[in-house]
């Protein structure tokens, strides 16, 4: 019985212990759900949501666990398993309570995306293209055939595209839409080209067809294989900022291309394309008609003997450019409009055999008729460039010659489908491997100089250089090109190629093409006054060959990242493809001793020459071959000394020095000087200094670039008297002078600008500087044809820069002679004229910017721009008229074109700040009434009344906040942009600004303009440094930025004392801030943590608590404590 008693005692306390267990249990999970739904500690718990996101990760886990498994939890009364998991999802887990501050309420509704496309917008002319203006201006700013980039275009758009959609915060969808829409605009604005040596419509085909493919391509990797949770790579706010779904990036680029049909009027293809764009749309017909054709039948397709119209537009180049990288397959066929119908029957149009890339991959030998027919035609395959590649590098000496060839015809130019692998092949073909029982450096190039010879003339376009440029492979164009130079120009030019055509080929005529192109790829035909002030140079100006060398090297070095994108990993495939090593210029004494003579030649007057020694013979030896008719005619002969030397002329001098090329260059200043001391003292007419000149580029035409870099020397130095270009002595610019002059006029005048101080041509006689006088009449002794093209670009650039650099009218008399010349040309030679006035006035740049801001705000009574945007900012690009002349230019291509020719770029940046502000109170004096105004003033929130009026405002202010970003990115880069940040911005708000419209507008002007400026101040940073670490100018980040919120926080501290009105400082803290906060959070974590929290008790002392708490929230686990405190503080 006690047994029996004992065993129930135990029954009943083991029940009670499982009863307590259960009730504890459900005690602590409705805890949890408590702690849940408690505002302070669920905001507590957010902090650590956000800054330890794996820890979280891992807490959610078990709680889904409970969830699955808890019958304690069943059974709860006050709270469900589901509820449970809710508690802890984006939508109750918040920072911030339900109220904010007024600045706040200010701030997300005048800086809310949505106004970007409401109807208020719209009826000031700022339409969706508005959030794009920064991409139509870096996409029309690289195509300035003028400089080159060592930075991929894919490099440079997708950072763009990153920034501008986190700051936007566009969806996808709209970012592709408008990423297309503005590529269009840049295809459509090279509708009616002027003629010149500039990239026309292939390079713009380029950037829409194949750049922003790849572009997309990248983002949609970058998305699709963005890992879940990587603290230590993405920070802690990276993964909680958006849930990513699977393929809903590429869906959206799906229904981007789908409402792309919708804008027709970009559609409609420039005549050069229209067959392509037609082959593109039958294609989908035949396919939806489930017919299967070859490529051949493509061969000789005629649309006219299609029984359906086949019309195609640039949609259908697009998708086919998507299909063939895998971002769309053969199902956009199907799309809704995509086709006009079906068909039943293949027109029988085709012959029995076409010449083409399918009867070449069938086999069919590379005859002179087959080379020519896949030289005109692109490849349509990955596979048909491999053959041809192969036969490049295993065929018979004439099948190489051929292959190469066909590698830089139209599946270069206009094969966008496959241009990325036709680059790539040109690049491996110009390095070729080295011997594996090579013991002679490289000569073993020397065999290869017949196809080398074929490559260089390939590409030597201004197009192909800059497709190049715009695929990020000039760093390796110009590592491939060095070794060939150093070897080429050691030759004696004795070694000869016969070609099967029958022309000869010399050392000397290798050499040449691959040093004229590879003087392309840096800026080294510019004068000094071109590298800026101080410290902050122009862009491009820091591209010289170590700097070159440098970028292709780090392509070789990140050749084992496995994390970089897929960008990297082509141009890092390339690189080692080409050259396992990483390459200095000291690999090439011959270069860099031509090197550094040119910057010797540059910085002071020649020296060092010793009559009587081996190098003096050289120098007068080609004295002799330049002047031997004139020394043939008279005992006088023009010598390297400052005196002449009687006696007869070496007879064999004729024929030239036997001498390697590199000796060459080393005397030709000496030789050039010579020449022009004797022209200065009367010993030399200018005719028979211009035939001089041409005979030494025509004997070495590498030449011209030493020739160049005395000129340009001798120009900036300013030494030599003046010249009278009469039409006796010199050639006389009289007969158009006149009309240059009143052109250019024109062309300034149609953009705003208004410069009294250009003098007529008929006030005084026309006069050049000796040097650039002759340099003038040497390139007038060129022919304008295709052979003359390379070197002619070349001479073009700087005589336009060294013309520029002189005083006015230098240019308008070297545009003048060179109109008369070449007529074809007389448009583009105008505009560049143009565009130096620039370098001789900064109030005309003041004005051109001006414009560029009244256009794109629609503040212009002219026609041409009283609708605003990016129509009116950039407009037709270079057109003719009907009648005939150009047609008035968009002042923003003027500002593309002309800033290189600025030389304080730190001038222009405080300028655009000042004219931001200017328009700032201009659209508030404009966008609202008198009355609105005095009621805006009287109402204290201010927001209230005149909803739209202050969001169409706004809309506007962020236009002009973008358009100023903008162009003091492109002007000057990421130097220009850090000193705006570190000590511009910073100057502006201590001095004291004028505030009598501010006054009169109620403190809107004021607001608006601390806004436009946080705006301004946040984009010019992204653009610079991105908005996450991808890229390597993120790593000078967070030392600005941590400069620029130190001043922050002093001046909120009371440290400094600010000459702004305290609306626009207030506005403007708060506005970068949030900006921060909510667009670049990846920045605040960079920010040392006492800086951040002197600025979140700065912005309390604003009222802005709970911009505070924001910023403490996502300046990681340094700052939760802060928080903490804050959010306690707060609820108190």
């Amino acid at each position: 019985m006690e047994l029996d008693r004992h065993d129930n005692y135990s029954e009943q306390r083991t029940e009670h212990h499982e009863k307590l267990q259960n009730a504890n249990t459900l005690m602590a999970v409705e805890m949890i759900g408590q702690f849940l739904q408690d505002k302070i500690s669920s905001r507590l718990l957010y902090l650590a949501r956000q800054n330890l996101p794996a820890h979280w990760l891992s807490f959610t886990q078990r709680l889904q666990l409970l969830g699955a498994n808890s019958l304690a939890l069943r059974k709860s009364r006050t709270l469900s398993p589901e509820a449970l998991l809710q508690l802890t999802s984006d939508s109750c887990m918040v920072l911030s309570r339900e109220c904010k501050t007024n600045s706040q309420k200010k701030f997300q509704t005048v800086m809310s995306s949505e106004y970007l496309s409401s109807s208020a917008s719209l009826c000031h002319g700022a339409s969706h293209s508005a959030l794009w203006i920064p991409l139509d201006l870096v996409l029309e700013d690289s195509m300035d055939g003028y400089q080159v980039s060592a930075t991929s275009a894919i490099e440079t758009i997708s950072g763009l595209i990153k920034t501008l959609r986190a700051i936007n915060g566009t969806s996808w969808h709209d970012t592709f839409l408008g990423l297309w829409l503005a590529t269009l605009r840049l295809v459509q604005r090279e509708r009616d080209p002027i003629d010149g040596p500039m990239p026309h419509l292939e390079t713009r085909l380029c950037m829409l067809l194949c750049i922003i493919p790849l572009v997309v391509g990248d983002l949609i990797e970058e998305e699709e294989e963005r890992t879940p949770v990587d603290e230590k790579d993405n920070g802690p706010t990276g993964f909680w900022k958006e849930k990513k779904v699977a393929g809903k990036c590429r869906d959206d680029l799906v229904s981007s291309l789908q409402v792309l049909g919708d804008y027709q009027s970009l559609l409609t293809p420039p005549q050069p394309v229209l067959a392509a764009a037609n082959q593109a749309a039958a294609k989908a017909m035949l396919f939806v008609s489930g017919i299967t054709i070859g490529s051949a039948y493509f061969d000789c397709l005629n649309m006219t003997e299609m029984p359906v119209d086949c019309s195609g537009n640039m949609r259908h180049l697009i998708v086919e450019a998507c299909i063939a990288r895998n971002l769309l397959d053969t199902s956009a066929y199907l799309w809704p409009g995509y086709v006009n119908g079906r068909i039943n029957q293949i027109p029988q149009c085709m012959p029995a055999q076409v010449p083409g890339w399918s009867s070449f991959m069938k086999g069919t030998p590379l005859t002179s008729v087959m080379v020519n027919a896949l030289v005109s035609s692109p490849a349509t395959s990955l596979a048909e460039l491999e053959k041809i590649f192969e036969i490049a590098i295993e065929g018979s000496e004439d099948e190489k010659i051929s292959a190469a060839a066909i590698l830089c015809g139209a599946s270069l130019i206009c094969g966008w489908n496959i241009q990325e692998h036709t680059v790539h092949f040109i690049l491996r073909l110009l390095s070729p491997p080295v011997p594996a029982e090579n013991t002679e450096g490289n000569n073993y190039l020397i065999n290869y100089a017949p196809i080398l010879n074929v490559l260089f003339v390939g590409i030597a376009s201004v197009d192909c250089v800059q497709i190049f440029s715009l695929h990020g492979l000039v760093p390796q164009l110009a590592c491939s090109l060095m070794p060939i130079c150093e070897v080429f120009g050691s030759c004696v030019p004795n070694i000869s190629w016969t070609l099967t055509s029958g022309e000869e080929i010399s050392a000397h005529a290798v050499f040449s093409n691959a040093f004229i192109l590879l003087l392309k790829l840096w800026r080294f035909n510019r004068p000094p006054l071109e590298y800026g002030i101080g410290d902050v140079p122009t862009v491009g100006s820091q591209l010289t060959p170590e700097y070159l060398l440098l970028v292709r090297n780090s392509h070789l070095m990140s050749a084992g990242n496995i994390h970089k994108d897929r960008n990297r990993r082509r141009l890092s495939e390339i690189a080692s493809l080409s050259s396992p090593n990483s390459v200095f210029v000291d690999s090439f004494p011959k270069l860099k001793v031509w090197y550094r003579q040119h910057q010797a030649c540059i910085a002071s007057t020649l020296s060092g020459l010793v009559h009587g020694t081996p190098f003096h013979q050289i120098v007068e030896g080609l004295l002799n071959m330049m002047f031997r008719k004139i020394n043939r005619g008279s005992q006088t002969t023009i010598t390297s000394g400052s005196s002449s030397s009687s006696g007869p002329a070496n007879e064999d001098a004729s024929i030239g020095p036997k001498l390697p090329a590199w000796d060459i260059l080393e005397a030709i200043p000496f030789v050039v000087d010579a020449a022009l001391t004797a022209c200065a003292h009367g010993r030399l007419s200018p005719r028979e200094l211009a035939t001089g000149l041409k005979d030494l580029a025509d004997f070495l035409p590498a030449s011209l670039a030493t020739i160049i870099s005395y000129f340009s020397a001798e120009v900036t130095r300013g030494v030599w008297k003046p010249v009278f270009m009469n039409g006796t002595d010199w050639p006389s610019p009289a007969a158009n002078l006149l009309n240059v002059e009143g052109q250019i006029r024109k062309i300034l005048a149609a953009t705003g600008v208004d410069v009294p101080s250009l003098a007529s041509g008929d006030s005084c006689p026309a006069t050049l500087p000796l040097p650039l006088a002759a340099f003038t009449s040497l390139t007038i002794t060129y022919k304008v044809d295709k052979a003359s093209e390379r070197f002619l670009n070349l001479a073009g650039q700087t005589l336009e820069s060294l013309a520029a650099g002189c005083p006015w009218p230098c240019m308008p008399i070297v545009a003048s002679l060179w109109t008369l010349k070449a007529k074809r040309w007389s448009d583009f030679l105008i505009f560049s004229a143009s565009r130096t006035v620039f370098l001789h006035n900064s109030d005309a740049a003041v004005q051109l910017l001006k414009s560029c801001f009244t256009a794109t705000l629609g503040m212009n009574s002219s026609p041409i721009s009283s609708s605003g945007g990016v129509g009116a900012l950039l407009g037709h690009g270079f057109k003719y008229h009907l009648c005939g002349g150009l047609c008035p230019v968009a002042p923003g291509i003027l500002y593309l074109r002309a800033y290189g020719s600025i030389r304080d770029v730190v001038f222009l940046t405080e300028e655009i700040v000042s004219i931001l502000m200017h328009s700032v109170r201009e659209i508030v004096c404009s966008g609202l009434p008198r009355d609105r105004l005095e009621k805006l003033k009287a109402n204290k929130d201010g927001i209230k009344y005149g909803q739209v009026s202050l969001a169409a405002s706004m809309t506007r202010v962020k236009l002009a906040a973008a358009l100023g970003a903008s162009l003091v990115w492109i002007s000057g880069g990421l130097m220009l942009v850090q000193l705006l940040i570190k000590e511009t911005l910073p100057s502006w708000f201590i001095s004291v600004q004028r505030l009598d419209q501010e006054e009169k507008s109620g403190g809107m002007v004021a607001m608006l303009g601390g806004y436009a400026l946080a705006y301004f101040a946040v984009l010019c940073g992204a653009f610079a440094w991105g908005v996450d670490s991808s890229s390597s100018a993120s790593k000078r980040r967070p030392k600005v930025l941590g400069t620029h919120m130190e001043f922050l926080a002093s001046a909120l501290d009371g440290k400094i004392s600010l000459g702004c009105d305290s609306a626009t400082w207030r506005a403007y803290v708060s506005g970068f801030v949030s900006l921060m906060v909510g667009c670049t959070p990846n920045w605040v974590l960079e920010v040392d943590v006492h800086v951040l929290k002197r600025l979140s008790n700065g912005l309390r002392q604003l009222n802005e608590e709970e911009l505070a708490l924001a910023l403490l929230g996502v300046g990681g686990v340094g700052t939760m404590d802060a928080a903490a405190e804050l959010i306690i503080d707060t609820e108190i």
